[in-house]
């Protein structure tokens, strides 16, 4: 193990969505990022939640494996019509979602309050 910050997840329900915060700067240690994603995969196979807003407030630099769970998180929401929406994003992580053209499959929000209240209404 390197050093570098322990990223937790911490997933909260609100209204009908289920809320995943990453509590860590940087979200690149292979690892860690597979240990997150079993606990939000697990979490989303024993709840359903029809809308997972994936919060990044705080984040300021992930691999590109992040991406890989964002996409698995959003293939197995899609099997019950349920949607990933991505909220307090900063500008230099949202470029990788242009350059990627995942800026077209995912919604974006400035924060988790606005992404919630969208996905709430829907």
């Amino acid at each position: 193990m390197g050093t570098g910050e322990k990223i937790s997840v911490e997933i909260t329900s609100k209204k009908n969505a289920a809320v995943v915060a990453f509590n860590t700067a940087s979200i690149s240690n292979v690892e860690e990022v597979a240990a997150a994603s079993k606990q939000i995969k697990e979490f989303i196979e024993e709840k359903r939640p029809k809308e997972v807003v994936v919060d990044f407030e705080g984040v300021k630099f992930f691999s590109s494996q992040v991406l890989g769970l964002l996409l698995d998180i959003r293939a197995k929401l899609k099997t019950y019509d349920g949607e990933v929406v991505i909220s307090a994003i900063n500008p230099q992580l949202y470029r990788v979602f242009k350059i990627t053209h995942l800026d077209k499959i995912f919604k974006f929000f400035p924060d988790k309050e606005n992404a919630i209240r969208a996905v709430s209404t829907d």
